[in-house]
């Protein structure tokens, strides 16, 4: 699981709320514009979500380790 959260935030890790990747799935799960998405509006958004993130998170292991994506 640690590996395709490693895998998501190339580039971004120390900064995971820059990420465009990250902020269009945060735009298109929860509906704010990716370009308003800041540190507090990321943090808010993982922490409220972090039940359905960790399940994305497992099913994104799966599918990786299955070789389907």
């Amino acid at each position: 699981m640690l590996r395709i959260l490693w895998r998501l935030t190339r580039g971004y890790r120390l900064a995971p709320w820059r990420s465009p990747y990250l902020r269009w799935r945060i735009e298109t799960y929860w509906g704010t514009k990716a370009d308003r998405i800041g540190f507090t509006e990321f943090w808010r958004f993982a922490w409220r979500h972090r039940a359905d993130l960790l399940r994305f998170l497992r099913w994104a292991d799966r599918m990786d380790r299955s070789g389907t994506t």
